[in-house]
């Protein structure tokens, strides 16, 4: 098993300035605070976070179309990914969470790290459909169960970008069975055996 990933270590892999991996270490204190008595991610991620999750997060930056002004993250739960791509520059970023306490959580991580993001405290099927640049999602739901959520931002070029485990394949064969869809597959930076699925011109079949 390899060593925790460090702040050092993470920088060392994605370059990022000084100012944004003090605002990544402010994240990371917080979110290990906070873990403490809510239950934001798996406890047992926590020796690694750098790794399992700001790496795992930061990894969709890169895949951002420079013209890019608007992200969706769909169940964000701890800020991930949405809230990372915010601290690394991503603009236009919505992030979406029902449960309060998580809300709550991510309002405070969005004050210590001076995020510019939006948090809507409800239900993804409660959020006013509207297209996007970005959809994201990590850890959520199935393919086949996702991009019905997913569909209520997408417009004319919209490209989604889920974070998924070694069941991607099951779960894209599944979706093509009501969904048409370009796929990427980029190999996930921060687990051997997750992957990165970038699709684009998503559409329910008639």
């Amino acid at each position: 098993m390899s060593e925790p990933l460090s702040p050092e270590g993470f920088a060392a892999l994605f370059p990022v300035s000084r100012e944004t991996l003090a605002r990544l270490e402010a994240y990371a204190a917080l979110l290990r605070q906070w873990s403490a008595r809510l239950n934001l991610v798996g406890r047992e991620t926590l020796p690694d976070l750098w790794r399992r999750h700001i790496l795992d997060s930061a990894q969709l930056y890169p895949l951002l179309p420079g013209a890019a002004r608007s992200l969706v993250d769909l169940g964000s739960g701890a800020g991930l990914p949405g809230l990372i791509l915010a601290i690394l520059g991503a603009r236009g970023v919505e992030l979406v969470e029902a449960d309060s306490k998580k809300c709550a959580f991510l309002f405070e991580a969005a004050r210590v790290t001076g995020a510019s993001l939006t948090i809507h405290r409800q239900r993804i099927e409660s959020v006013p459909a509207h297209p996007v640049d970005i959809v994201t999602a990590r850890a959520l739901l199935p393919l086949d169960r996702l991009l019905p959520l997913a569909a209520r931002f997408l417009g004319e070029g919209t490209r989604c970008l889920f974070l998924k485990g070694e069941r991607a394949a099951e779960e894209l064969t599944l979706a093509r069975e009501a969904w048409t869809m370009t796929v990427v597959r980029h190999k996930s930076r921060s687990d051997p055996r997750g992957v990165v699925l970038e699709l684009q011109g998503v559409h329910r079949h008639a």
